[in-house]
């Protein structure tokens, strides 16, 4: 089938990639871009944001709390997991990001361009979503510091605590935030790169106090959190390196969470650890602000993990073996008791969740202004495209500002916690499914530069990411898929078309060669026979309704639509076919048939036929049946512009000519069309030859309450002295009208059967005979006896008659067939009934005399005519079976 080819496509390859990398996609140079946004190296733009956002609340203010509820086996064990999780992820990230240059959106950025638009966007949302939720986590971690240090109960002095100041001081916070997001990525970087020398040296002195400070014992005041559960007031102890408080921690011992009262569980802690490892993707964030995006991405982002992994195991371990079992899971904030400066760690911990807090809210920022760049929402994300002068997406920063905002009603850190978790499990997992899908897909253009990864390792990660989200909440995770499926069914049918390449295509064609070398032709059976029609159009703007009805008489089986355009190549400067395929295309689309378009060019239109024939379809799939419009002298109707698929803007740009008028020279002579369907009978393809369908009224149009009716006549009503209904074409006939009859928009329809029989013979047993047949195919129909002793008598004549050539004498008849007979026949077929929905008749084969070839089809004229839509029928094989 041709495909589309438009002006872009007609210009070669490295003048695209020239214009693509000189224009940035805000309609600005890309040398501009490049001095004024993309200026991140690989430390400060992917290293520095990763390490801030995986160590964040985690490492200062909840990993006590692991180790305390799980215990050091299992704490080591979660980082293994999750660790794995994210490694396989990571593998797939740098896979995709050394595959082509990267622009803003990070994640999205990759999904959308890997799977498409629908994918993209859904996950798009989703990222953005789990990035919203993932600031005010981190913003609430930081009041919850903040509230643990100079908190009081309101009216006892100091700093005021309950939830309605929890929440200011969460907005004061996140306005910070917002400021320095505002600024831009520049101003970030330098900010997050001196947040990242003050946690470095926090950690150091962190891992310092472990061996210099004096075991000690820490008072733990009482708590009540408001769900009928108080923790009354305790002592723990920091005792230093011990054996027996090792060997205490080493095992499990899950109790209630001393500030929401809920019993913890290994899901729960494990969804409140795996926050420390969803920073991955803050580099990857920020692919619309570095230097080298391709380039920094896999080396900062590995370096980051590894260094993370690092340290979190140590320090389970040093906790482990240093701090009794009470003080981890009563005190969020122990590591300030233990420091030797408790105010280094409390810069640590501010810092930290601040630079987290504000990473989340610029990664949300830049993913929302690349989907409304994209625009796959329309005018809903519009707002979002706005930027200042430098780049940055002021007004994207803002409305995810606004959303943060509202999720900080939530109130709790780990109220959010198992959310965020299963949204960046959810992307991550997709992320993971990309890079599956083009690696199974074999593009010959997937050549990533990073080379340690397969479709195992993909797999893994899939695997892993879901096992996880049903595992920490199996509501939340249904309800994400779900919301994900739903923004994913929503995209599929409202987003405009794309050109950044669907995944979906690749691997469509990748599995459908594989099952096309599967159908093997010699494996066919009569039992599962379908029809796969060629239907040969000259001007869709007449065939519209034939067009439609081929549709349905398909029976999902293969359709193509076949025109021949009259030209000589050598004639021409290049191919005129794919100038005009893509009308052909739209064609297809507006009328929302099935079908293939196959175009060719030749000198005649027999031998186009004759070419689509040999050449139309692949493998297994090729046409058994070829459909033709009748050739008669009726006038063309233009029935496009009446259609309710087309508007008149459609008019314009669709390159179908116009209808020609009665008397304009037809394209191909009488002889020439009956010498294509004698070709098709000779390549043993069955011929269907449809008149006056341009009067066609389909069930749909007809109402509900309308019953279509379909008669057929499966007798050849040229040998009148041959009146058998069980040869091979009659038995076609009959296979046609009942496939017909069971699709869809058919399905109401009634099919009626037409017994010609003369009295001299014995009705009854014929008809009971006829009855047994369609019984034993499986075929309800009602059949109506029809007397034509006085038709069939007008068929005979002298012998004279027919030397003088008033009659046509085909190749074992006997009998001369006038032209009086077969108005007598039109006649009887008229008067039978009221005019049904269509008629199927039985189509004779063309004489073996070519000079017979225009009486042939004059008496296909007489007989069919008036008839309203009829459709002729030649079968060539038998199409029925009454076995099991």
């Amino acid at each position: 089938m041709p495909g589309r080819q438009g002006g872009a496509s007609e210009r070669s390859p490295l003048l695209t990639y020239r214009l693509c990398s000189s224009i940035s996609l805000e309609g600005e140079p890309r040398g501009a871009r490049a001095a004024g946004a993309r200026k991140l190296s690989t430390f400060l733009g992917v290293v520095v944001p990763t390490l801030l956002s995986m160590f964040s609340v985690v490492l200062f203010l909840r990993l006590g709390f692991v180790v305390g509820q799980a215990g050091l086996y299992q704490s080591l064990a979660m980082f293994l997991v999750a660790y794995f999780i994210i490694g396989m992820t990571v593998l797939s990230v740098c896979a995709i990001s050394t595959n082509g240059a990267l622009d803003a959106g990070g994640a999205y950025y990759m999904i959308s361009r890997a799977l498409g638009p629908e994918f993209g966007g859904s996950i798009g949302i989703l990222f953005f979503l789990a990035n919203v939720c993932g600031s005010a986590l981190y913003v609430l971690g930081l009041v919850e510091a903040i509230v643990d240090d100079f908190g009081t109960p309101v009216g006892e002095g100091g700093l005021p605590s309950n939830y309605w100041f929890d929440l200011l001081y969460g907005t004061v916070v996140l306005l910070l935030c917002l400021f320095v997001c505002l600024v831009g990525a520049g101003i970030y970087a330098k900010a997050t790169f001196l947040i990242f020398v003050i946690v470095m040296v926090v950690l150091g002195t962190v891992y310092l106090s472990f061996f210099i400070v004096n075991p000690k014992t820490i008072h733990l005041p009482g708590n009540h959190n408001g769900n009928s559960t108080d923790f009354p007031v305790a002592n723990a102890s920091f005792t230093g390196f011990r054996l027996h408080t090792l060997l205490a921690n080493l095992p499990s011992a899950y109790s209630l969470d001393y500030t929401t009262g809920r019993l913890m569980s290994f899901s729960t802690v494990f969804a409140v650890m795996f926050n420390g490892c969803t920073g991955i993707m803050a580099g990857s964030n920020m692919s619309g602000d570095l230097k080298q995006p391709s380039y920094s991405i896999p080396r900062g982002t590995i370096a980051a993990v590894i260094f993370t992994y690092l340290v979190y195991n140590l320090l389970a371990v040093l906790l482990s073996c240093t701090c009794d079992r009470l003080l981890l899971q009563r005190n969020y904030g122990f590591l300030k008791d233990i420091n030797i400066w408790s105010p280094f760690v409390t810069v640590g911990i501010y810092s930290s969740t601040l630079s987290a807090a504000m990473s989340n809210l610029i990664g949300a920022s830049r993913i929302l202004y690349a989907l409304a760049k994209d625009d796959l929402f329309g005018k809903a994300l519009a707002p979002a495209k706005r930027t200042s002068r430098g780049g940055n997406p002021w007004m994207a920063v803002v409305l995810s500002w606004l959303l943060v905002q509202l999720v900080l009603f939530s109130g709790k850190l780990n109220t959010i916690a198992a959310v965020v978790t299963i949204f960046f499990l959810l992307v991550y997992a997709t992320v993971d499914l990309a890079c599956l899908a083009l690696e199974w897909a074999s593009a010959p253009n997937f050549r990533p530069t990073f080379q340690y990864f397969t479709w195992h390792t993909c797999v893994l990660g899939i695997a892993g990411c879901a096992i996880m989200m049903f595992l920490i909440s199996p509501i939340y995770a249904s309800a994400s898929m779900v919301f994900m499926v739903v923004l994913l069914v929503t995209l599929h049918y409202l987003s405009p078309s794309s050109s950044w390449g669907y995944i979906s295509q690749a691997l469509i064609f990748h599995q459908v060669r594989k099952y096309l070398l599967m159908l093997d032709i010699r494996k066919e059976h009569v039992k599962f026979w379908r029809p796969q029609v060629l239907l040969m159009v000259r001007n869709p703007r007449t065939s519209l309704q034939l067009i439609s009805f081929m549709n349905d008489l398909k029976k999902s089986g293969l359709y193509v639509l076949g025109h021949v355009e009259l030209n000589d190549l050598d004639s021409l400067p290049s191919d005129p076919l794919p100038a005009q395929s893509d009308s052909w295309l739209q064609l297809v689309d507006r009328l929302n048939v099935k079908a293939f378009v196959n175009l060719t060019l030749s000198d005649s239109v027999r031998r186009g036929t004759q070419q689509l024939l040999f050449i139309s379809g692949l493998g297994g799939m090729r046409p058994n049946t070829i459909a033709l419009g009748f050739y008669d002298s009726t006038a063309a109707k233009d029935c496009l512009a009446q259609h309710p698929a087309f508007s008149s803007e459609d008019m314009a740009w669709l390159s179908f000519p116009p209808v020609l008028g009665l008397g304009s020279h037809k394209r191909l002579s009488p002889r020439e069309y009956v010498a294509i369907i004698a070709d098709a009978v000779k390549m043993l393809r069955n011929v269907l030859l449809a008149r006056s369908f341009d009067e066609l009224k389909l069930p749909q149009a007809l109402g509900w309450r309308a019953e279509p009716l379909i008669d057929v006549w499966p007798v050849n009503l040229l040998r009148p002295d041959s009146s058998r209904y069980v040869d091979t074409c009659s038995l076609f006939l009959l296979q046609m009208a009942c496939v017909l009859a069971m699709t869809r928009s058919w399905r109401r329809a009634r099919l009626r059967l037409f017994l010609c029989v003369e009295r001299g013979t014995r009705p009854r047993g014929q008809e009971d005979k006829l009855r047994q047949l369609l019984k034993d195919l499986r075929i309800k129909a009602d059949i109506h006896t029809v007397p034509w002793d006085e038709v069939v008598a007008l068929h005979w004549h002298n012998r004279q008659e027919a030397e003088e050539g008033h009659a046509v004498n085909f190749p074992g008849n006997v009998a001369c067939v006038s032209e009086e007979y077969l108005s007598a026949v039109n006649q009887l077929i008229s008067q039978q009934s009221s005019a049904p929905t269509v008629r199927f008749l039985y189509l004779p084969r063309p004489p073996a005399d070519t000079s017979l070839y225009v009486t042939y089809l004059e008496q296909l004229e007489v007989l069919t005519r008036g008839l309203g839509p009829t459709l002729l029928v030649h079968g060539v094989s038998a199409v029925t079976s009454t076995e099991l």
